[in-house]
């Protein structure tokens, strides 16, 4: 079906990507693994070569190394079958945010990590796409980007920039045949939010979960995905909560 078709995973060891790997490999794709642990790239991609029996490439990536991202994406680019057909950015940084609010260091990283680096990045694919007039973006940001609240202002400030910029993206692309998707999930269960959250709770979703709701939007070219779709409910109460009021809350 896509046997001649790639997709770079950017950040292929989170918990939503290992998932998404899997529902894109069954579509028959090939893929390309980048990620800093290669010695666990590997050993993801050894599996899906078994299970789906597809071509799957690696390739070391640091997603704050500015100056090798161009380097980096010509190699992928070169390891791709005629060229990339998606691209999937799936990493991130939270740290506290009382450690943000004290060390500026922390906050660049923050900010680095989920803004500035994925715009450097996708804007090299968008760059190589637009021209071929094909392929589709699929980015992961966050509902915590719909409104500052006290407890994750610094991580949610990075993840609102990154959505406006990708609809501003997608604006552009949409006249050259190439789709954006942005993603927004709610709590997830995953490595970086161990110990912050219950996995028991209704409100907090597998990565199995949210990668089926990703490979659906990406295939049916949807805008924006809340994932569970429930947080879209959710968010348009908080963002509705007049200023004057939503200041006095704790949340």
């Amino acid at each position: 079906m896509n046997a001649s078709a790639t997709v770079l995973i950017l950040g292929a060891n989170s918990g939503i990507a290992r998932a998404l790997c899997h529902r894109l490999a069954a579509r028959k794709y090939r893929l390309i693994l980048a990620a800093r642990r290669t010695e666990e790239l590997e050993t993801q991609a050894a599996d899906l070569r078994i299970r789906h029996g597809i071509e799957v490439a690696c390739e070391p990536f640091d997603a704050l190394d500015f100056d090798g991202h161009a380097a980096f994406f010509e190699r992928c680019v070169q390891k791709s079958a005629g060229g990339l057909e998606g691209v999937v950015l799936a990493y991130g940084s939270m740290l506290p945010q009382a450690t943000t609010q004290t060390d500026l260091t922390a906050a660049k990283r923050v900010l680095d990590a989920n803004f500035t680096s994925p715009v450097a990045l996708l804007s090299l694919a968008a760059n190589h796409m637009e021209p071929r007039r094909r392929g589709w973006i699929a980015a992961i940001s966050s509902v915590a980007g719909d409104r500052g609240r006290q407890s994750n202002y610094t991580y949610g400030a990075a993840k609102a920039g990154l959505s406006c910029w990708l609809q501003g993206l997608r604006n552009r692309l949409f006249h050259h045949g190439v789709h954006v998707l942005t993603i927004k999930p709610g709590f997830v269960d995953t490595p970086m939010t161990h110990g912050l959250l219950n996995p028991k709770s209704p409100l907090v979703a597998t990565p199995e979960k949210v990668a089926r709701d990703i490979d659906r939007a990406i295939h049916r070219r949807h805008n924006i995905l809340y994932t569970p779709w429930f947080w879209r409910g959710i968010l348009t109460i908080i963002t509705t909560i007049p200023e004057a009021l939503f200041k006095r809350l704790k949340m």
